[in-house]
């Protein structure tokens, strides 16, 4: 024990002298959060718990974010640390802000030499960025574990902890003759695709920005290509108006393409409050030819019966001949908080839903959700069996929208647009503001 102890302390000066010079500061002048950090993430799990039971023993632990299944992971995490010392006890309170006050509330709290909060998963990497990350509010911790099931070391992974990725993808009703075989049908003349406003779920305006991205242009550039001729002169005046400002917004040779997009997608899009609703309306038989885009993991919810199924919906990127960008992809991100009251039990926390099948389990059950840590991916798709969702007992496949492809398709063949954090804050201003001068759809109709 002696000798592990002194590796173990050995190896988080290092690591905090590796985080010294990754930062700009000195060793001596991290903060503590960060020193707790950089030994943490030398640590195994079973390590980290003992340091978490000897810290939060008898205490309250405060978490906040957007995913309300924090509160439902919290209680599997207290049990896991009673399995090693059965007179553990914590007790916990998990909040979730709703219309994104979330980073109001961790500015306000950040603004206390001992937090309320000690750790918090979110979204909106671009917010995430300017806001949390460039300001030092929350600060990245990456296990160990983790960082060895993506082979690589804390020292040499560049970014956030993400605890999973959630898709958004191009949905449409199949009770009609309509046919949406390349992404830019769901912004045709008279389309009026079902959508979370972009200011009410700012990660949807996310997706816009990364649209602007060399990559993600350049699929909407090879979808335009694909269309017949018909629809490319529908679309090409637009492509053609809009050169001029993806030259003064600096974008790359296709960045008419993706405004193009945008401009339509914004002016068309028919704004809802949340993508329950959106499903909830699509599965029925009345809502012939309607398209949408929104979370995938809705359609585990439809309950079937005369007049909804899931069979009324397809999901566009499982057709055969489908072309383009099938949605849209972000992260729910964990932080540890830079005054954080429970530093190393925040840090075991988040070991535990990034490392462990059973900390991952509150969003495990969700197709369209999938654990950063290809370990965990693998265990949670053992138990939940997502790729063949929609088969029943006898082995029939029932509701072929819900077997979901898995991350590996859909960041491929399915050509998912992922969330860049960085890229998103960079283009927030310029992009952004090109976007705030847009009419929407929901303003201007009747």
């Amino acid at each position: 024990m002696k000798r592990r102890f002194l590796a173990l302390t050995l190896a988080a000066s290092m690591a905090a002298m590796s985080l010294g010079a990754y930062t700009g500061v000195s060793a001596e002048e991290l903060s503590e959060v960060d020193q707790i950090i950089a030994e943490a993430q030398t640590m195994t799990m079973e390590e980290l718990a003992l340091k978490a039971i000897e810290e939060s023993n008898g205490a309250t632990f405060y978490g906040v974010g957007n995913s309300s299944r924090g509160s439902s992971a919290l209680p599997l995490f207290i049990e896991y640390l009673q399995s090693i010392d059965s007179s553990y006890t914590m007790e916990y309170e998990w909040q979730q802000p709703k219309n994104n006050k979330i980073f109001e509330q961790l500015t306000a709290d950040s603004l206390k030499d001992t937090g309320t909060f000690s750790m918090t998963l979110i979204q909106d990497g671009n917010q995430i960025e300017s806001k949390m990350v460039q300001t030092g509010i929350l600060k990245t911790y990456i296990p160990l574990e983790w960082a060895e099931a993506n082979g690589t070391t804390a020292d040499e992974y560049d970014g956030y902890l993400p605890l999973q990725t959630l898709n958004k993808v191009f949905m449409y009703n199949c009770t009609g003759d309509a046919v949406y075989d390349n992404c830019w049908d769901f912004v045709a003349e008279g389309v009026h695709a079902l959508y979370m406003d972009i200011d009410s779920e700012i990660v949807g305006k996310n997706f816009l920005y990364m649209l602007t991205e060399d990559t993600y242009a350049t699929w909407l550039k090879e979808a335009y290509d694909a269309l017949d001729d018909e629809d490319k002169a529908y679309f090409k005046p637009y492509i053609d108006e809009l050169a001029q400002d993806a030259e003064d917004l600096g974008l790359g040779e296709n960045g008419a393409y993706a405004l193009a997009w945008i401009k339509l997608w914004v002016e068309s899009y028919n704004e809802q409050t949340d993508d329950g609703p959106i499903c909830n309306t699509l599965v029925t038989d009345s809502a012939t030819d309607q398209c949408g885009l929104l979370v995938y993991s809705k359609l585990r919810s439809v309950e079937e019966s005369d007049s909804v199924s899931v069979n009324n919906i397809k999901v566009a990127a499982y057709e055969d001949g489908y072309t383009g960008i099938g949605g849209f992809g972000y992260c729910h991100y964990l932080f540890v908080t830079d005054n954080s009251p429970l530093p190393w039990t925040a840090c075991a926390f988040i070991q535990y839903m990034t490392c462990t099948e059973s900390g991952f389990s509150a969003w495990g059950k969700d197709m369209g959700g999938y654990s950063s840590n290809p370990e965990v991916a693998e265990a949670t798709e053992a138990t939940y069996q997502h790729s063949t969702g929609g088969y029943n007992e006898d082995g029939e496949n029932v509701y072929d929208a819900k077997n979901d492809r898995g991350y590996d398709w859909w960041t491929t063949t399915g050509e998912l647009v992922l969330e860049d954090p960085e890229y998103c804050a960079s283009v927030s201003f310029t992009v952004g503001s090109w976007i705030e001068l847009l009419t929407k759809y929901s303003d201007s109709a009747e």
